[in-house]
This record gives structure tokens, sequence and C-alpha cells, in this order.
């Protein structure tokens, strides 16, 4: 009785430990999300809908025209650690243009843990008959990655400071790709991003903003490691988006 005795409170002991530990890691956790970036003012502005967009939650965030139905569209995968809703301007801005325009949703704010989110947003759309899939940062890789994953349904990728993963290689794909780098990111630099090229397509646009960092790609704030951007961020949002046009009006006149 005595050694079935001493059996149990060990496991009692263990199990006591086993808990608090798991109560610790969820306090950490909770505390690391909760001061990590938050999306700015302006972007949650961006997400109030008007007589000429529509707002969905759908498991995602979906801006789309009112009054249009999109022939085109583009999946965007937030940078790690950075609320959706930071990206609602450039969401916006491209909708305004008559495209559908999907901010995907991550659990804990981090692509890699559901690279294949952006399916979920291809199934619900069949009537749209060309894709572009974008990202920032870590986000971008993880859209180079499901790109790569799903050849058949995805006629371009758009990579805000980001290149793909060295497992990931697309140098043969007849996606339209066009890498988007600022010239003073502190995170991304600009080395890094064209040291992807030779995994990635001959006719890949890498673009430049001069002035351009790391963080204004979203409306988040400042990063810890970015260096201090040189235009504001209205300027580089307006950059990124007419980039993103671009793509978006090349991969429609493909089909």
């Amino acid at each position: 009785m005595t050694k079935h005795l001493a059996v149990r409170q060990r496991r009692r002991t263990l199990l006591r430990v086993a808990a608090a530990t798991l109560l610790l890691a969820l306090a950490g956790l909770a505390y690391f999300l909760a001061s990590g970036p938050r999306a700015e003012p302006a972007a949650l502005a961006a997400l109030v809908p008007d007589e000429t967009l529509v707002l969905r939650d759908e498991g995602w965030l979906t801006l789309a025209p009112r009054d249009a139905a999109p022939a085109a569209g583009l999946v965007f995968y937030p940078g790690g650690l950075v609320p959706t809703e930071a990206y609602a301007p450039l969401a916006r801005a491209v909708a305004a243009e008559g495209y559908l325009v999907a901010l995907l949703r991550m659990p804990l704010n981090l692509a890699v843990l559901d690279s294949g989110r952006a399916l979920a947003v291809l199934e619900s759309y069949p009537e749209i008959g060309r894709w572009v899939v974008a990202g920032h940062s870590l986000g971008g890789s993880m859209a180079a990655r499901f790109a790569a994953d799903h050849a058949q349904g995805i006629d371009g990728l758009l990579l805000l400071a980001a290149w793909p993963e060295d497992s990931v290689d697309l140098s043969t794909s007849p996606l339209a790709v066009t890498s988007v780098y600022g010239s003073e990111d502190g995170l991304a630099t600009p080395g890094e991003v064209l040291a992807a090229a030779p995994r990635l397509p001959a006719d890949t646009a890498f673009i430049r903003i001069e002035g351009g960092n790391h963080a204004q790609f979203g409306r988040y704030g400042r990063q810890n490691g970015d260096n201090e951007a040189l235009i504001s961020p209205d300027e580089q949002l307006a950059q990124t988006v007419e980039v993103a046009l671009a793509l978006l009006r090349r991969v429609e006149a493909a089909g």
C-alpha cells in the first residue's frame, strides 16, 4: 500500500508540475502576443466599407468592389507576428481598382503555421479566373511556398521584402513574379532579396523602393532591427500599390 501511495503522489506531483509549466507557457505566449505589433489606426480605418467597397469576414478579410465582378484576385500572407489588419490600406487601394483582395488570418500571426491557407480562398471564389498570391517578409516566403505547391491555381507571385525558402525553386515556373524591396530595409536587406534571383523565374521584376524600409509595407509602426525610412508610409504604400496593380494587370492580360 505504501508503495502504491508513493507512486500516486509522484504522479500527482508530476501533473501539478506539468500544469504549472503549461500555465506559465500560455501566460508567456499571451504576453508575447499582446506586446507584439499592432495595426495602426490608419489601417483599421481602411476596413470601413463604403458605397464602393464591401468588407467580408470569411475566416479571412475580403475587400472587393461593391458593384463589379472581379476577374482577378490577390491573396495576401501577413508578415511574421504582424496582425492581418495592418495590411488593410494596401488591400483597400488594390480593391478600389476592381480586384478582390483577401487578407489571410494566421494562427498566432505566423504564416508558417498554415502556409496552405490561401487554398480556402481560391475554392471560395471559383468564378475568379486569375490569382496572384502575395506576402510580406515571412508571409512572402509562405506565399512562394504556396505558389510552388499549387502551380495550377496561381498565376502571379508578389513578394514584399521577401524571398522563397531555400527548398523552394521557382526558376522554371511560368508564374509572373514581382519582388519589391526597400533600399533602407534592415531586416530583408536588398542583398538578401536579390540573392534569391536564381530560385525565381528569369523574367522576375525586382522593384527597389528608394527610401523604403521593412515595416512600411504594412501599417504597424516601427520594427526592431529595421532602419529608418527616408520616405513617408503613404509614399511607400502608393508605390507598392502601383506595383501590385501592374502585376495583376499583367496576369489578367495573359489570361
